[in-house]
């Protein structure tokens, strides 16, 4: 099963900008922690970053047919993109919105989130941990869901046995 993880403006400047906010972890770093996470639980992972709306927006639509599961964390996209929230609404692919500071505590504009409510759930405030966080909550969705799927598979094989 393969999880991609999208995230947004700037959060390529992490270690370098707003200490006080983000800490001083590297997004490289968040990424290799969820790379073991992965390797772990023997799942497939895909990094992506991009500043631009509509690089994300095409992302997430690449994730139909290819991806099990989003982890995104918008950015400040989160409080003014309303493609990103379609385009999430569209696939129907379980995401999961991940925020390193809590978008509550801070400036009111960012109190709104466009994306939460086409998502399973928003980790916000836990730092680098929120992903790894995401990446574990994700990760047992995708085990429910595959269960789910095999279980319809097979009742319709009994199904298909039971009519001959």
């Amino acid at each position: 099963m393969k999880i991609v993880v999208i995230q947004g403006p700037n959060l390529n400047m992490l270690g370098i900008r707003e200490q006080n906010i983000y800490g001083s972890i590297k997004l490289e770093d968040i990424h290799e922690q969820m790379k073991q996470l992965a390797v772990q639980n023997e799942f497939e992972i895909e990094f992506f970053q991009s500043n631009l709306e509509g690089e994300i927006v095409d992302r997430i639509q690449e994730c139909l047919g290819d991806a099990n599961g989003i982890i995104i964390n918008p950015a400040a996209y989160t409080h003014t993109s309303i493609a990103i929230r379609d385009a999430i609404s569209a696939v129907q692919i379980p995401t999961i919105e991940v925020h390193l500071s809590n978008i509550h505590q801070r400036e009111e504009f960012r109190h709104k989130s466009f994306i939460a409510p086409v998502c399973l759930g928003q980790i916000i405030g836990m730092g680098a941990n929120g992903y790894r966080l995401a990446m574990m909550g994700l990760m047992q969705v995708m085990h429910e869901v595959e269960a789910f799927r095999q279980a319809q598979i097979n009742g319709q094989k009994d199904k298909v046995e039971v009519d001959k």
